[in-house]
């Protein structure tokens, strides 16, 4: 297992961590977007590049982007 990859499972580990503490459903959006990407590096780093990118259309940009307008559309001041 090479350095990059134990970097990327600790990294992948600690947020998904924080997302499920992260209080605020903003703060917990942009700290999903940063573990989406982190995990398709991983995907990128483990040779699944089919699994990488659909983690960076699905976990990157879709569901981020449904949450951000569902909230902009609920109006929550939290």
């Amino acid at each position: 297992m090479s350095l990059l990859q134990i970097i990327l499972y600790v990294l992948v580990a600690v947020l998904g961590a924080a997302v499920v503490f992260s209080k605020r459903p903003i703060n917990q959006l942009f700290i999903y977007t940063t573990f989406g990407m982190m995990l398709a590096l991983l995907f990128f780093v483990l040779h699944a590049p089919d699994v990488g990118l659909s983690e960076i259309a699905v976990g990157t940009f879709a569901v981020p982007l449904m949450v951000l307008v569902t909230l902009m559309k609920t109006d929550t001041k939290t």
